[in-house]
């Protein structure tokens, strides 16, 4: 049996969700709608956070480590262009590309920091630390730009690597949300080409991101959000 425990508007959990469909793994979809508080008895870890992968008896959580393991534990790779990587990090510059993917995701923790804390009712614009943490998503962009080839190409030629797919859910999620953070991305040119290119490959259109802020309770088959 294999499942995945995941709140639908993660973007960590969509970069699960695009791993295991680039693999071409079934799994049984378990949305967790509740408050986190209240998760608990749906996906017991000792973060207290989703996505959880039960893959049989194992048990995994952190997405990164859960896309490294199926990245590792899955040889096939289905036809694709490019095709997905071999493994998260290449020998000949493991460090350059385990750099890369922690860097990315502190990007993504600070785009969800912000978001978690908007719904409280302290934004951007009167809050330092969130202040801090959009300055610091503007800066990961200007580094990340430069690492990337002008041709649309991922971190990794040839490939379709974790630090794409996870840097592709993580903009798209800030982009997706009234967030108050402009990431102005007409002055990231590799990026976009990158992100443009990953918007059309089928796994990102099988598991979309969507509209979302707190009155939206569902959405029409077209992805239409609906309104309480």
């Amino acid at each position: 049996m294999r499942a995945l425990a995941y709140s639908p508007g993660s973007p960590f959990a969509r970069a699960v969700r695009i791993v295991l469909h680039e693999l071409e793994l079934a799994f049984e979809p378990r949305e967790l709608t509740a408050a986190p508080a209240e998760r608990q008895g749906e996906a017991e870890t000792p973060t207290l956070q989703v996505p959880v992968l039960l893959d049989g008896s194992l048990s995994l959580w952190e997405s990164g480590t859960i896309c490294e393991y199926l990245l590792a534990a899955y040889a096939g790779r289905p036809h694709a262009a490019p095709p997905l990587a071999d493994g998260a990090y290449r020998e000949e510059s493991k460090w350059e590309d385990k750099l890369l993917l922690s860097t990315v995701q502190t990007f993504g923790t600070a785009a969800t920091t912000i978001s978690q804390l908007t719904w409280t009712g302290v934004t951007v614009r009167d809050n330092a630390h969130l202040q801090r943490c959009a300055q610091r998503m503007e800066h990961i962009l200007a580094w990340l730009e430069v690492r990337l080839p002008k041709t649309g190409e991922g971190f990794m030629p040839g490939r379709l690597s974790l630090q794409d797919i996870f840097l592709a859910c993580h903009i798209r999620f800030v982009q997706a949300r009234p967030l108050d953070v402009d990431l102005a991305l007409s002055r990231f040119a590799n990026i976009e080409r990158l992100l443009d290119g990953l918007d059309e490959r089928a796994s990102f259109q099988a598991h979309p991101i969507r509209w979302w802020d707190p009155g939206v309770t569902g959405y029409e088959a077209d992805g239409t959000p609906v309104y309480r």
